[in-house]
């Protein structure tokens, strides 16, 4: 049986989300669980990974279980159990929202068609309590033109090699499509929406930085637009802090783009009235 979850977490309570020695990472967490319920331990696949501190509102998981593990949980087998049982052990900061069963096919990662991410900033004197280490606090001149004429720059495909970090395991290619850039406002709250195929290692982190620095005119914009047309790396990456960064969902099925609407006149709210 291969199930589906439906997660959102916390980034600040865990070490991202792949596994690691000293564990605390979202999926250590959820294995240590799902383990408790099925008496041995079931690896998990999410759609994407997460670094320490990134937050997700809608990560996709699967896991498969075996005959004799679906014949050990019994009545579990129903899939709406799952949200509940799951969550009774869980710490606060991780939630599973929902659980399916999924196609004997499906995986979290490589059937995905696309990404979401967002990427909120607070342009302001004081930055609210509530959105300490839920946004990335911006002092000083800031030209929100700016940004959005660097985010419709980035749209289309490109060679992201500049605004990719290097884990120590590159892919073959750095070309990526980004479908859709929007920019919502609400006061001093902006957040960026990125919807694209795929995503290399902190690129949205580095392309937000990038961004920022030239709209507070500590870069030209002549540098941002080589750094992307050069397609190699960069010498000094700016790169925005992750507490900002939220993992928005994976897209699936048809492929198609979920902004709804473009950067250009983007006046969804994404932060509340203060």
């Amino acid at each position: 049986m291969n199930l589906r979850l439906l997660v959102a977490y916390d980034g600040t309570a865990f070490r991202g989300w792949q596994s690691q020695p000293g564990g605390n990472t979202v999926q250590d967490t959820l294995e240590a669980v799902i383990a408790k319920i099925v008496g041995e331990r079931v690896v998990i696949y999410g759609s994407g990974r997460t670094d320490a501190g990134v937050h997700a509102l809608g990560q996709t998981v699967t896991f498969a279980l075996s005959p004799a593990q679906v014949e050990g949980i019994g009545r579990l087998i129903e899939s709406s159990r799952w949200v509940a049982a799951l969550n009774a052990s869980l710490p606060p900061e991780l939630r599973v929202l929902k659980a399916s069963r999924a196609a004997k096919d499906f995986e979290a990662r490589f059937s995905a068609t696309g990404k979401v991410y967002r990427y909120d900033l607070w342009h302001g004197p004081v930055l609210p309590p509530h959105l300490h280490k839920r946004a990335w606090h911006l002092f000083g001149n800031l030209d929100r033109e700016e940004v959005r004429r660097l985010a419709l720059a980035l749209e289309g495909t490109h060679d992201f090699r500049g605004f990719c970090a290097d884990s120590g395991s590159l892919p073959k290619s750095t070309v990526r499509t980004i479908r859709r850039i929007a920019m919502r406002e609400r006061g001093s709250g902006i957040s960026l929406v990125f919807e694209g195929e795929g995503f290399l290692y902190r690129m949205v982190r580095m392309m937000v930085g990038g961004m920022i620095r030239v709209a507070q005119g500590k870069e030209e914009r002549e540098i941002f637009l080589k750094r992307l047309e050069a397609g190699k790396p960069w010498p000094t990456p700016a790169m925005a802090p992750a507490e900002g960064l939220y993992l928005v969902k994976a897209l699936y099925g048809k492929k198609g783009v979920s902004v709804r609407s473009p950067i250009r006149g983007e006046s969804r709210e994404a932060f509340p009235a203060t």
